[in-house]
């Protein structure tokens, strides 16, 4: 099958949507079908890359380090239809999602989305929430998933949110899986990897690791910090990004007298980010903004154990106490915290094992592939009956040549 994905973001931009498209494009791909990404220019992006259709973009006005597409629209339909796509992805609801809507509609073919971003959790960036409103979110959101065949919800709080926007489309609730290849290597030297860092090899590491950006909350962390440290002195923070809000936390930290406590290492390259997770202790994050949280993951693939906000999908996801901790609210990390550390918790890599095949790429990519296939019967039945209806079944010879080519296409999967 010949799968278009469209998405504003992609690497060498570091983001969740990034990473999710990447690793569903190599999934796909294990399974037999060719994929071809339709996504933004980008200064530091690599020439010719294969089977990577970059549209002319100029950096957004809210995030200078994201790109929004501002011509492309022909270039992106002829190359489609070269290719000859059989069924278009999106990732965004703006931009280039916008322009896989009409290259799904020129070429009469389904089209699925991922609604990966909670838009109500960052509306203080535009004009601090005054003039656009969550009404205005439902909105912008029918109106986009109009005419789509199916969503793919990263986790039940997307679902439950889309259809609190009465949205009703096919739904199914597929978080992104990651490599647990990449993951699973116990070779790191901590001691150098410290000496690094500037950090005492007797500290024990809580690590943050995410875009700097105020819906990540990291400004909670810090703040339960003084706490946690004055009942262990060896706890230290590690702050792992980079963002627009990287300043303000840096000053609070200094506000706080947490400088000794608190290391802030700037952006991680992707190929770094398992050394990070194996030199923790424990992963923490209070963010308020996520639809899943692929750091939650990637953190139990790396077997270190999870200190968070509650929700529904970390209740799935962390099932016993030596995978973590989930807090009722951010103001009871600190004391939470220090609770969870005196317990001396064994966390063995055996239990995390049992939650290992639910997070991997593999079962990520066999679990879209299944929803594919459903939409495209779904298209391909609705097509039939509609041509029915048009009185296509009084030309028999045409009916037969017809569904002959709708089985001939289900096949492929």
């Amino acid at each position: 099958m010949k799968v278009g994905i469209f998405t504003d973001t992609y690497f060498p931009q570091i983001s969740g949507v990034s990473t999710s498209v990447k690793t569903l494009k190599g999934e796909l791909e294990q399974l037999g079908h060719e994929v071809i990404i339709f996504t933004t220019t980008d200064p530091h992006a690599i020439d010719d890359e294969p089977d990577i259709v970059r549209l002319p973009s100029i950096p957004f006005i809210s995030f200078k380090d994201r790109r929004m597409v501002i011509r492309g629209l022909i270039h992106a339909y002829e190359v489609a239809k070269d290719y000859q796509l059989e069924l278009v992805h999106t990732q965004t609801e703006f931009g280039v999602g916008l322009l896989g809507k009409f290259v799904a509609r020129k070429l009469n073919i389904p089209i699925i989305h991922t609604y990966h971003t909670m838009y109500e959790d960052y509306l203080h960036y535009i004009a601090k929430g005054i003039i656009v409103r969550p009404q205005h979110v439902r909105i912008m959101t029918r109106k986009f998933c109009h005419h789509l065949d199916g969503v793919v919800c990263p986790s039940q709080r997307v679902e439950n949110k889309l259809h609190e926007y009465d949205i009703n489309l096919p739904m199914r609730i597929i978080p992104t899986g990651i490599d647990l290849k990449q993951f699973s290597s116990n070779s790191l030297d901590c001691v150098s990897f410290r000496q690094q860092l500037g950090i005492a090899e007797d500290k024990t590491i809580l690590l943050s690791l995410s875009r700097l950006s105020y819906e990540k909350n990291i400004q909670a962390i810090i703040h339960g910090m003084p706490e946690i440290v004055a009942a262990n002195k060896t706890n230290h923070l590690v702050v792992a990004g980079d963002g627009p809000y990287r300043e303000e936390l840096e000053q609070l930290v200094d506000e706080l007298q947490l400088d000794d406590a608190v290391s802030f290492v700037g952006e991680v390259d992707n190929s770094m980010v398992n050394q990070y997770y194996q030199l923790a202790d424990y992963f923490v994050s209070l963010s308020t903004s996520e639809s899943q949280g692929l750091t939650y993951i990637e953190a139990l693939a790396a077997k270190t154990p999870i200190i968070a906000k509650e929700n529904d999908y970390l209740k799935r996801l962390v099932t016993n106490e030596a995978m973590g901790l989930l807090l009722p609210n951010e103001e009871s990390f600190a004391k939470c915290f220090i609770d969870y550390q005196a317990k001396e918790v064994n966390h063995a890599p055996k239990y995390f094992e049992e939650q290992l095949n639910v997070i991997s790429s593999t079962t990520f990519g066999k679990r879209v592939e299944t929803f594919y296939q459903e939409i495209v019967r779904l298209d391909q039945s609705s097509k039939l009956t509609q041509d029915v209806e048009e009185g296509v079944a009084f030309k028999p010879k045409q009916l037969v040549n017809k569904t002959l080519k709708i089985i001939r296409r289900t096949k492929r999967f």
